[in-house]
């Protein structure tokens, strides 16, 4: 398993990041391969969420500056088309499959 470079993430990320499991029923790793972000991060985010003690990772923290909060909203958008990429892969390979002569479903 690669590991991933150690990072900061901004406050609005990480409460997207609990969302995706708690709101949308993905599961932990799902979530964290299609943001790019260590399981064991993201499993410690929706431990603290689920006890209300997310917010309080911010205050031994540093304030994020506007040039790491665009690299942040870019990592997520690009997690995001990616995973839109995949589905739409998925899915043309199934609407291809069900156009061969001989396949029948």
């Amino acid at each position: 398993m690669e590991t991933l470079p150690r990072q900061k993430y901004t406050k609005e990320f990480r409460e997207q990041a609990v969302r995706l499991v708690l709101e949308q029923t993905c599961t932990i790793p799902e979530a964290a391969r299609r943001l790019a972000m260590s399981n064991k991060t993201l499993a410690n985010w929706v431990f603290r969420a689920r006890h209300g003690q997310l917010a309080g990772l911010d205050e031994h923290r540093r304030p994020v500056t506007d040039l790491e909060a665009e690299v942040s909203r870019l990592k997520r958008e690009l997690a995001e088309a990616r995973m839109e990429r995949d589905i739409l892969k998925k899915a043309t390979a199934y609407f291809a499959k069900a156009q061969l002569p001989g396949t029948h479903s």
